[in-house]
């Protein structure tokens, strides 16, 4: 499941809440104070490609030629 992220209107304090896509509009009270949140955008990001693998596969480089 994702994580998303809530910021306080009144605090500013930042908490994080992993749940089901559906269940992301749900905004839960602020940790700190109690007001209410909304969701941010996070500047991390939880997908990497790794490794020597992926390149040789056919991602990112020229297409290979079809035999006759």
């Amino acid at each position: 499941m994702p994580t998303y992220e809530y910021e306080c209107d009144e605090c500013h304090h930042v908490t994080e809440k992993t749940c089901g896509f559906q269940e992301r509009y749900d905004a839960p009270a602020c940790e700190s104070c109690g007001n209410p949140t909304h969701q941010i955008i996070s500047g991390s990001v939880s997908f990497a490609l790794k490794g020597s693998g992926w390149a040789r596969d056919g991602y990112g480089g020229s297409p290979k030629e079809k035999k006759p």
